[in-house]
């Protein structure tokens, strides 16, 4: 295919000259964090125009037939308007899951997990996930954290862990355990309050101590939880790099020639590129994020979010497992030659979900690439008005400094309205500070449990014996933040805090994820 190569090599090109903020931009506001219900069914989509769901039951019924949905490609009108009519058609799944998953409808992006709850971006075999993001390879009861990789266990409001257990809001720990309120420590453990430790035990403030006065001081600090999440908001933020050659970022582990690159591990050649990584090695990526997960190695990506497994030569792509040769598509399993194509699976040679012989798609790409060029659009991502999610609830709202205004002048969208997912209507209300008003009105609201409200802090504290205690009341209760936004502690989660001794959140989910960010 010389044609198909020579348009590649320009896709390549051009992707390699983005600048920081259009990479954040147009990639990563395809990546949302927030799910919400959606007529109904719980959905990483929220309502409006660009797009049409189903539950995941009702997708997988018909996807083998999707294709069945293609339509043939207008040359009167450019591409992006092509896809444009297409992904209005095809009834999404709300959450999107691979392979098989147990417990997990409350989480999105899973592959081969269990127990996930308001959770995105879990891959192979991870258990117990909550409140998280990208965690990865066998990670198991990961709470408020992200990026925990590599068997990592028992993670609690931590950044970028690799391979290490017991972790309690620290930053960029690698084969560590039972660390707090720490950053950039590696082969540690039994450590408070450090920073940029190698192979050390039992120190406090970067200072060593005997066994003994260590774990006597570690007693007397964590019994200030009121200062818990204080303290990790003055952990360093910034990952040193480790084991890299030639590499400009933040966190960046075993790669070599990565340029803008933030968590990145196991990477040759790359160039804005986030949270991508596999034990198998990734090559080529640019302008990916997140990328190259999964037990065998993918290479020549360019303008992708969220794909892997093997794959090999996406371009300007979402949602991609195990295929290669894939231009302009999104959510393909196991997929090859595919251009404009949406949730097809075992499929090859299509453009806008229609089969055509390999002869024939070779010679119709050529035209729609011939196009693509002419109208200056070669390379580009999909635009704004494409965007099917609010940009302040994706890894774009999180990262950049974008204002409503801009944003929408692109043709994106936003969210005003409070997010609201599984809060049982009339549920009493517990506050985390004193309510500016006694009640919320209107039907489906929550309700206060009481004149003034009450407290969430009279749910929890140390009993007559000196023990931690969370009262398992507040299970039935919905708690409100500072904020206005509504949350709620479910039982696995109440477990794990009572386990380890820790305190009851005081922020919304969300804000949970959004400290958990570096910049």
């Amino acid at each position: 295919m010389p044609e198909l190569k020579s348009w590649m090599v320009k896709i390549q090109e051009s992707r390699k000259s983005t600048d920081f903020e259009t990479f954040i931009r147009e990639i990563c506001s395809w990546i949302p964090f927030a799910v919400t219900k959606n007529n109904g069914i719980v959905s990483r989509f929220p309502e409006s125009e660009r797009v049409k769901i189903s539950s995941i039951k009702d997708f997988e019924a018909w996807r083998d037939d999707i294709h069945k949905q293609g339509k043939d490609y207008d040359f009167w009108v450019d591409f992006f308007q092509n896809y444009r009519q297409l992904f209005q058609n095809i009834q999404l799944p709300g959450i999107f899951h691979f392979w098989e998953n147990e417990n997990c409808d409350y989480a999105d992006v899973v592959l081969y997990c269990k127990n996930a709850y308001l959770s995105s971006i879990m891959i192979a075999g991870c258990e117990n996930v909550f409140y998280s993001i990208l965690t990865r390879n066998n990670s198991r009861n990961i709470f408020n954290s992200l990026f925990s990789v590599s068997t990592s266990e028992n993670i609690y409001f931590s950044t970028a862990t690799l391979s290490s257990y017991n972790i309690f809001y620290s930053r960029y720990s690698n084969n560590c355990n039972n660390i707090w309120f720490s950053s950039n420590l590696t082969g540690c453990s039994e450590c408070i309050f450090c920073e940029g430790l190698e192979n050390c035990s039992y120190y406090i403030n970067n200072v060593s101590y005997e066994k003994e006065v260590y774990f006597k001081k570690k007693e007397e600090i964590l019994r200030q939880k009121d200062a818990f999440l204080e303290w990790y908001q003055r952990v360093s933020p910034l990952g040193k790099n480790h084991g890299s050659h030639h590499v400009q970022g933040n966190f960046i582990i075993e790669s070599e020639d990565v340029e803008a690159g933030n968590f990145v591990y196991n990477t040759k050649t790359a160039r804005n590129v986030m949270f991508a990584g596999s034990d198998a090695g990734n090559e080529n990526f640019y302008d990916v994020c997140p990328g190259g997960a999964g037990s065998d190695s993918s290479s020549d990506f360019y303008a992708v979010c969220g794909a892997g497994h093997g794959s090999n030569n996406l371009y300007c792509s979402s949602q991609i497992s195990a295929s290669s040769h894939i231009f302009y598509s999104y959510y393909l399993d196991a997929c090859s030659y595919c251009i404009g194509c949406i949730g097809l699976k075992n499929k090859s040679y299509c453009i806008l979900n229609k089969q055509y012989t390999k002869e024939e798609w070779e010679i119709l790409a050529d035209k729609i690439f011939s196009q693509m060029e002419q109208d200056g659009i070669l390379g580009d991502f999909f635009p704004g008005k494409l965007n099917p999610f609010y940009f302040n609830d994706t890894m774009a709202g999180i990262l950049g400094d974008f204002t409503k205004e801009e944003v929408e002048k692109e043709g994106y969208m936003w969210r005003d309205e409070e997010i609201k997912v599984d809060i049982p209507a009339g549920a009493e209300v517990v506050y985390t500070t004193p309510p500016q008003s006694p009640s919320i009105e209107g039907e489906g609201n929550p309700e206060s449990s009481g004149e003034q409200g009450e407290l969430l802090s009279n749910y929890q504290g140390y009993d007559a014996e000196g023990n931690w205690y969370i009262n398992p009341e507040i299970m039935k209760k919905v708690i409100q933040d500072e904020k206005g936004n509504y949350y709620r502690i479910v039982q696995m989660e109440y477990d794990f805090l009572m386990k380890h001794g820790l305190p009851l959140p005081e922020i919304h989910w969300m804000e949970r994820m959004k400290l958990n960010f570096w910049l």
